[in-house]
């Protein structure tokens, strides 16, 4: 959307902007990514919380599937009931309530999520479950492991935030300049870009923009 406004003001035209409309499903395909890592992130926190929960609940004598009871409970205090970590912890209770297996219900919760975390905590875990691991530490080091992930990455947010504030007034300037252009010298935009030369000008113009774009939001994202 904000490059066919961009197409709109570059060309006071909306023929432009449905000649650029085949930009559209590559920024709601970024849009739709952002949305699903936003989502991965918050459900990695909750998976961290039930851990750090169902951690404390074997160490004091429950086994694991009484202790996934428990963490339900804690975990209501923490989220709401329709949230995705609870959801998860109540399809699982099910289960075992049909006398499913541990590992086939945490198996099961793996494929439901197909989070990275999620599916390394089971494989261990289920190894360990055959072959008598310490199913505690095989817990408590999974929600370390997240906890520090989390933590790395909210140390790297706090450092590009500057970074990414400048990157978002840098990329809404020439919105900016042309709006304030068209408002105030709107006869000079047209005759400057009423031709075939301003056009091709302007066009290579928005496609350097759109490049730049890209190329900075890749900068300022950084996976860990």
């Amino acid at each position: 959307m904000l490059i066919l406004l961009l197409a709109y003001l570059f060309y006071n035209s909306w023929i432009a902007c449905l000649v650029l409309s085949p930009i559209l499903p590559v920024y709601l395909k970024i849009w739709y990514l952002e949305s699903i890592h936003k989502k991965k992130n918050n459900f990695r926190t909750q998976f961290k919380d039930s851990m750090q929960a169902l951690t404390a609940a074997v160490r004091v004598g429950y086994s694991i599937e009484n202790a996934l009871r428990e963490t339900e409970k804690d975990l209501l205090r923490l989220y709401t009931a329709d949230s995705r970590i609870l959801r998860e912890f109540r399809k699982m209770i099910h289960q075992l309530d049909m006398n499913f297996s541990v590992e086939h219900v945490l198996k099961s919760f793996s494929e439901n999520v197909k989070q990275e975390e999620v599916e390394h905590f089971v494989i261990v875990f289920g190894a360990a479950k055959r072959m008598g691991g310490d199913s505690i530490e095989i817990i408590r080091d999974t929600a370390i492991s997240i906890g520090e992930k989390i933590e790395v990455e909210k140390e790297i947010i706090t450092m590009l935030a500057a970074k990414a504030f400048e990157f978002k007034v840098m990329s809404m300037i020439p919105f900016a300049i042309i709006l304030y252009m068209r408002l105030t010298f709107g006869e000079f935009i047209y005759e400057l870009y009423g031709n075939p030369v301003g056009i091709a000008v302007m066009s290579i113009c928005l496609a350097v923009y759109v490049v730049a774009y890209l190329l900075g939001r890749k900068i300022v994202k950084i996976e860990v």
